[in-house]
């Protein structure tokens, strides 16, 4: 890549997916890229998404182009490498936003993809955990084909990678499926003990904190970025909802060796696999003070916060 293609600012953008994360991404990158009129930003989408009938992806897809953002077809899982590199090769920058629901082997097909194309910069899907604090060999073992991802980007010099690292997206403690808020119990279920911290963050903060760093000057590359919504213990998550809600939560404790025994005993559930690495405590948090998002004093939507917004009545 030329000196001149690396210091470009980002100009040409192709968002992967527009789904829980790729909606607020979309909303924010279009709102920092509408003051350079050469900007374009453009999303990556199936055909059944674009067609279906299905009212929340209707109105996806009808806020999708009243934002102006372009729509391109694409199928990361249907597509092989070389087709996906020909979409990648038209744009300066791609952002993936599709998760993990696409397969284990989709976020290294995409980065190939990337590298192929020579594109000059690539977020990855590693929205989430910090995957090298957690190492190989976790129980979430999809946590591994990420590190690939990770050794893959590492390796080369010809496309910039940036990845950021947002901890749990903070609806999902109180998901029924986590587990780990039972609000209906009025029971908050640490995950290994109740000191065992976790990083939580919208994902729209997460959208507005990707598109300051795909902007930021001077340029960020080749780098992880830690941002957080806020960073807090199984025990506080009770107490904060106690106070919110102003009723009595229980805290339970499950242990580590407990969700690895119900993990020995059903191998394959997904659920089971992310609670045992968080259970671990390893990775899975980070103190906020050393956040991109509080050394550029943006604010963001703490536990607090979004169980005042979304819990009460």
């Amino acid at each position: 890549m030329s000196a001149t293609a690396s210091s470009a600012p980002s100009r040409n953008i192709l968002v992967i997916g527009a789904g829980e994360l790729g909606m607020p991404v979309l909303r924010n990158v279009v709102r920092r890229a509408s003051p350079a009129p050469e900007a374009s930003v453009d999303v990556l989408l199936r055909s059944n998404t674009i067609d279906s009938t299905t009212p929340a992806k209707q109105r996806n897809v009808a806020e999708i182009r009243a934002l102006g953002v372009g729509i391109v077809q694409g199928d990361l899982v249907g597509q092989s490498i070389d087709e996906l590199a020909a979409i990648f090769a038209e744009y300066d920058t791609v952002i993936g936003c599709t998760g993990i629901t696409a397969g284990v082997e989709t976020p290294m097909k995409v980065a190939q993809a990337a590298l192929q194309a020579k594109i000059p910069r690539y977020f990855p899907w590693q929205f989430g955990v910090d995957f090298d604090v957690i190492g190989r060999g976790s129980p979430q073992d999809i946590f591994d084909s990420q590190l690939d991802v990770r050794d893959l980007l590492r390796a080369q010099h010809d496309t910039e990678w940036v990845i950021i690292s947002t901890g749990m997206f903070m609806n999902y403690l109180f998901e029924p499926g986590s587990g780990m808020v039972d609000l209906p119990n009025h029971t908050v279920n640490a995950l290994g003990s109740p000191d065992t911290a976790v990083t939580v963050t919208t994902p729209e903060d997460i959208g507005a904190l990707t598109a300051e760093i795909l902007f930021e000057e001077p340029r960020i590359r080749n780098e992880i970025v830690y941002v957080a919504g806020d960073t807090i213990t199984y025990r506080q998550v009770a107490e904060t909802l106690e106070a919110v809600l102003g009723r009595p939560f229980e805290l339970a404790v499950w242990t580590e060796s407990s969700l690895m025994n119900e993990l020995a005993n059903d191998p394959d559930n997904m659920t089971r696999k992310y609670r045992a690495v968080f259970a671990q405590g390893r990775g899975v948090a980070w103190d906020k003070s050393d956040t991109f998002n509080e050394r550029r004093s943006i604010p963001t939507t703490t536990l607090r916060e979004w169980a005042q917004q979304n819990l009460v009545a």
